[in-house]
């Protein structure tokens, strides 16, 4: 047990325990939320809980509380049946513990243009991350932190990319299949498949699911254009919240139609621009206005969201929120869909062509590879 672990003193009372930890924190934790997690409670083997709030007391009352080999020990007022919380867990659970899931907390970078893409980001050789646990863990905990990360010497074949994911998580497979092919195309369906500059967007809002990670890999890069343009989408939404609250509360709460038709598909659906959590933290940015549909909105309202909406928009805009960067062959992204914006500047595909290769990945299995792998039960093996 670590000594940070330690109890110095307990204060108990029949609805609550106070511990003062050797740190000098102290935390409280309710009868009922202890009654609620007691370990003889759960299955052995999943950790699954087998009662439910219905199966518990109402009002468990705590007769003494004290610690013993490493753990808090309950009695109860009407039970028989003691209780024990080992010390290590019933400190990460309290409140305002460290937490050691990057995605809780991500790390914001609101000015892209200063950042410095090959050493303030995540990169590792694909060959490392293949061979070395460590080098897996790390890098998965800086994409989800960051948002975005970089693998280098990924081969540059057509099976190059879903052989280096293997690893990073899930393919998700779309209309388009498992994977799709950025490169101009006569008559292209998708602006994304011409060689037009694109503004920072999110991909596939019209979709449900919203595609969790985008992956690209560089299979032919161009020497003149053709750049990546990466933004934080959450802390350009924080910034916006700062500065314009009002235009923020709009832009959370406003539905926005999306639609997606070709030949093959029609897409819809309908989400705000900027997603919050039940605490009020930003959980997502869904912002592509190639697929923005009509607006549903009364002609009274319009003048105050598309107002908000342009606002968001000139944020998107501004060379300093942005990072800019040209992958060379080889190089593979991956990045938060639901957070980072990407784009890229305009290329002549006649003189230079340019061929990236992408995928999508869903959300909960990149999350699960990285706790896996946090926790050393990585379930990847390489020959």
């Amino acid at each position: 047990m670590s000594p940070s672990h330690r109890i110095e003193s307990i204060v108990c009372q029949p609805d609550l325990v106070a511990v003062e930890w050797a740190s000098g924190a102290v935390s409280e934790f309710a009868s009922l939320w202890l009654r609620d997690n007691l370990p003889e409670d759960r299955d052995l083997h999943s950790g699954q809980r087998l009662v439910d709030i219905a199966d518990l007391p109402e009002r468990p009352r705590i007769r003494s509380a004290t610690v013993r080999d490493g753990a808090l020990c309950i009695e109860w007022e009407q039970e028989t049946r003691p209780a024990a919380f080992d010390l290590e867990w019933l400190a990460g659970q309290a409140a305002g513990a460290d937490c050691a899931r990057p995605e809780v907390a991500p790390k914001r970078w609101l000015h892209g243009a200063q950042i410095d893409v090959v050493r303030d980001f995540a990169w590792a050789a694909l060959a490392a991350a293949q061979a070395d646990p460590d080098v897996r863990r790390v890098w998965l905990s800086q994409l989800l932190s960051d948002g975005i990360a970089f693998l280098r010497q990924v081969p540059p074949t057509d099976a190059g990319i879903l052989a280096a994911v293997s690893w990073i998580g899930r393919v998700a497979e779309t209309n388009y299949g498992q994977v799709f092919d950025v490169r101009s195309v006569p008559q292209p369906e998708n602006l994304a498949y011409s060689d037009l500059g694109l503004g920072l967007h999110t991909d596939n809002p019209y979709r449900d699911p919203v595609p969790g990670f985008q992956v690209l890999h560089a299979l032919q890069v161009s020497p003149e254009g053709g750049d990546s343009l990466f933004a934080d989408g959450f802390a350009l939404a924080d910034h916006l919240r700062a500065t314009d609250p009002a235009a923020f509360a709009l832009l959370t709460r406003t539905p926005v139609p999306f639609l997606y038709r070709s030949p093959d598909a029609e897409l819809y659906a309908e989400r705000p621009l900027i997603q919050l959590s039940a605490g009020g933290e930003v959980t997502a940015v869904h912002y592509n206005s190639r697929s923005i549909a009509p607006l549903r909105i009364g002609a009274r309202d319009a003048a105050a969201f598309y107002g908000a909406y342009r606002q968001f928009a000139r944020l998107l805009r501004y060379p300093r929120h942005q990072v800019n960067y040209r992958l060379t062959t080889g190089d593979l992204v991956v990045f938060d869909n639901h957070r980072v914006l990407h784009g890229r500047t305009r290329f002549s595909s006649a003189q230079f062509p340019r061929h990236l290769r992408g995928c999508y990945l869903t959300r909960d299995s990149v999350r699960s590879q990285a706790a896996l792998a946090r926790r050393g039960c990585d379930r990847w093996a390489f020959p």
